[in-house]
């Protein structure tokens, strides 16, 4: 017998949708789909929540140094008139060298967050800013749920859908 349900679509079909609805579901803390769907979307979502919990502290700070745009008090990058080798001249933004502290995945924290990224897609938010979902399932959502021992979704019934007469759920982060 298969470990997964088909829900009448070809395999990528049926990934790239519950791809989808996995994304919304961690954004968005709550989606609207039938039955099957929230049941195979709920247990790939669980076991993301997992993984994030189980390695949300597996990680060391690094001091790391990097070279950046110089800012002025406006926050706009400085810059420097140049002569080039021919004659002509240019303008350059000045560089600056600082230390930062970052936080640098160990190995398995590492695999974990590329496995968040493969179930997973890139969003966006409304003003068009790219929102981290590994970063904010490690952090949020890990400690929300850092004590809880699974059971991190819940799936409530609506009634038939007017169409097909599918049955209609509300999937929900507890």
């Amino acid at each position: 017998m298969a470990g997964h349900r088909k829900l009448g679509k070809p395999t990528d079909q049926r990934l790239a949708m519950l791809k989808n609805q996995t994304t919304d579901l961690l954004v968005h803390g709550k989606i609207e789909t039938t039955e099957a769907r929230a049941k195979e979307v709920s247990s790939i979502a669980e076991s993301l929540i997992a993984l994030a919990i189980k390695e949300k502290d597996n990680f060391e700070t690094v001091e790391v140094k990097i070279k950046k745009a110089k800012l002025d008090s406006k926050g706009n990058k400085e810059t420097e008139k140049v002569t080039s080798k021919n004659g002509k001249e240019y303008l350059r933004v000045v560089k600056e060298e600082v230390t930062e502290s970052r936080k640098k995945d160990m190995p398995s924290r590492l695999s974990a967050r590329r496995k968040i990224m493969a179930k997973t897609n890139k969003v966006k938010d409304s003003e068009g800013n790219n929102i981290d979902l590994p970063a904010k399932l490690f952090g949020e959502i890990a400690e929300k749920y850092a004590t809880r021992q699974g059971g991190y979704t819940r799936i409530l019934k609506m009634g038939p859908r007017k169409g097909d007469n599918a049955e209609k759920v509300i999937l929900q982060l507890v």
